[in-house]
């Protein structure tokens, strides 16, 4: 008996060593998968030059946001708004570069770095929001972004701007025909290519410079979104805004590739998965922007000329020589840009 009693003694002392060895091993193996989680202290500039207030401004001061709070603060994004660290000729350079690490700007300026990025400056390629979204989400997101990491920027997020209309303060643009001697501010080279087509000439002015330029009349009129336009006050300098969604408005936020290919992976997966939530966060702002907008002005006193779907087939056919410039610029792919979004269910 006292044989078997120390035998269970030596057993039962041994099952809580092992135990406990057991023990360790799975708190360091939890804190070994705990150490894996853990972010890397780095901080990251960010520059945009939209207005504060803007839909895309408040979706990017989000991501900001979220990215340093889901990180414990490890993860760091200064946000630099509204041009008080580059200008929007700046910015891609500044990317591409290194200067800065990630930044905000349009579609219309990048595509002097990759052509084909003028898809969405092409006349009525997309004809509705959710025909935009969808492209965004298919092959033609892969394109755009294996042509802008064959630059040096990696793609996180394309953010929804809306549509681009007319203002003018000369008379009401109810056809092509009446643009015929007007001077029209444009915001790149594909619609100044429509502009022409139309009867016009296409001027070049930064944003904040629209306003002086119209009460001067320096130009007749311009092009941008009605966010911008109710923004940047037009409906005291223009009298007349046609809606007639031309060209679908794209901002990219974009980072220093280099600097990305040396971020851990949970940091990659960290901006991507947020810049995506916020991505779609934007999407969804557009429409209801670009509506509540153009209501606005409507209020301030514009006078608004709403171009009917069954309107819109002259103002496609006149605008063509647009379309070819911008095959003859993106090339191959380009076209296939084209075609995919034309095959889009």
């Amino acid at each position: 008996m006292k044989k078997l009693s120390f035998i269970l003694s030596i057993c039962f002392l041994l099952s809580i060593i092992l135990s406990g060895c057991g023990g360790n091993t799975m708190t360091k193996q939890a804190s070994s998968s705990g150490g894996k989680n853990e972010y890397e202290p780095v901080t990251i500039r960010l520059a945009y030059n939209l207005p504060q207030d803007h839909h895309i401004s408040i979706g990017i001061e989000n991501f900001a946001k979220k990215v340093t709070e889901k990180s414990g603060g490890k993860v760091k994004i200064q946000v630099y708004p509204a041009g008080q660290l580059l200008s929007d000729k700046e910015m891609n350079q500044a990317i591409l570069t290194g200067g800065v690490e990630m930044g905000v700007n349009s579609s219309t300026l990048w595509s002097s770095v990759v052509p084909a990025m003028g898809i969405f400056d092409v006349p009525y390629a997309f004809s509705n929001y959710e025909k935009a979204g969808k492209a965004l989400s298919g092959e033609m997101r892969e394109k755009l972004n294996q042509a802008m990491e064959e630059k040096g920027a990696k793609v996180l997020m394309y953010a929804d701007y809306g549509y681009a209309q007319f203002a003018n303060n000369v008379r009401p643009l109810k056809s092509p025909a009446d643009f015929k001697g007007l001077k029209i501010r444009s915001i790149g080279e594909i619609p100044s290519e429509m502009i022409k087509a139309y009867g016009a000439s296409p001027v070049f002015f930064g944003a904040g410079e629209v306003y002086t330029a119209l009460q001067r009349k320096t130009i007749d009129g311009a092009t941008s979104g009605t966010t911008a336009m109710l923004q940047r006050h037009y409906d005291e300098v223009a009298k007349y805004l046609t809606i007639n969604n031309y060209a679908y408005l794209e901002f990219i936020l974009a980072m220093n590739k280099n600097f990305w290919d040396r971020l851990p992976e949970n940091t990659k997966n960290l901006l991507s998965e947020t810049a995506k939530e916020t991505e779609q966060w934007i999407r969804a702002q557009a429409k209801s922007e670009d509506e509540r907008t153009a209501k606005a002005l409507k209020e301030k006193g514009m006078q608004i000329e709403a171009i009917s779907e069954a309107e819109l087939s002259e103002w496609k056919k006149a605008a063509e020589p647009a379309r070819a410039a911008y095959i003859k610029q993106a090339g191959d792919l380009g076209k296939e840009l084209l075609d995919s979004i034309e095959h889009l269910q």
